[in-house]
């Protein structure tokens, strides 16, 4: 019962500096995916020196820039090479610090090279976003060197959720760090995904869908016994994260988590952040 109190009193963080306020954002791809040209598109200037050659930036690189969207750290980090292939101290320093890149960001801008297709080390790399609980955006970049067919960018967003089906919520951009194309509209998109993360729902607004998300589909049951959903509360943000009294988890379907994520998102937007779900069991009083 201890636990349970705090949950429903955990407060959401709500101390801020300046520096909190500024969106950093983190460039993540795997080599020549073509980050450094992003970067450097974003901020206007030649921070880092552009190369055809996979990996030349080797380290993160930030860089602080305000413009009408607000104010931003890009955080600019070395191509993420498959393990297998990081065989020397300099390629392991840059790994390592590309993933504590990620950790320090609130949005990663996931970069794929459109005319490459989609990899195994894609997926991968969008899975450490994922796993870390950040907000992003697919950025499918160098479009501008794609041979466009009627249905061509349609078939690409379809195999982009099918590949990454784990973040079917993070919208897809496609851009061309060299002519600028949508450039504008990623930071507008960084703003509504970095807000999307910090939204915090009332106890009441998040028990009034969940009334209405049962009736609609009754919870499972097996021998007998129905799941009974007591309440939920939002514990955390960044990434939006809910706790649900339950009366026994054995009786929760992945499928029907997965229905009440999706209600939240149908409800509430959380447009490209993650959501977690947690079940908590609690006798009935």
């Amino acid at each position: 019962e201890l636990l349970d109190a705090l949950f429903e009193k955990m407060p959401l963080s709500e101390e801020r500096n300046e520096e909190d306020e500024r969106i950093r954002v983190a460039l993540i791809g795997k080599p020549n995916s073509g980050k450094t040209s992003l970067s450097n598109c974003l901020i206007g200037q030649n921070r880092s020196i552009v190369s055809v050659i996979p990996g030349t930036t080797r380290d993160a690189i930030d860089t602080e820039l305000n413009n009408e969207f607000g104010a931003f750290t890009i955080i600019d980090t070395a191509g993420l090479r498959k393990k297998g292939r990081i065989d020397t101290s300099v390629e392991k320093y840059s790994m390592l610090r590309s993933l504590a890149a990620i950790e320090r960001a609130e949005v990663c801008i996931i970069l794929l090279a459109a005319i490459e297709g989609v990899t195994e080390q894609d997926t991968k790399i969008a899975g450490y976003a994922h796993n870390a609980g950040k907000a992003s955006i697919f950025a499918v970049n160098k479009w501008d060197l794609v041979d466009k067919e009627t249905g061509t960018l349609e078939l690409m967003r379809k195999m982009l959720l099918e590949r990454f089906s784990f973040m079917t919520y993070a919208p897809v951009l496609f851009i061309s760090a060299k002519t600028g194309q949508r450039v504008t509209t990623l930071f507008e998109k960084i703003v509504t995904v970095r807000d999307q993360s910090r939204r915090r729902l009332s106890t009441g607004m998040l028990n009034d869908l969940l009334t209405e998300a049962t009736a609609m589909v009754p919870t499972p049951q097996d021998k007998g016994r129905r799941l009974r959903i007591y309440y939920g509360t939002q514990v955390a943000i960044c990434p939006p994260q809910f706790v649900l009294f339950i009366n026994d988890k054995d009786l929760m379907h992945f499928s029907y988590m997965r229905y009440i994520e999706n209600q939240l998102r149908k409800n509430f937007g959380f447009e490209g952040t993650p959501i977690r779900i947690y079940l908590r069991e609690k006798s009935k009083e």
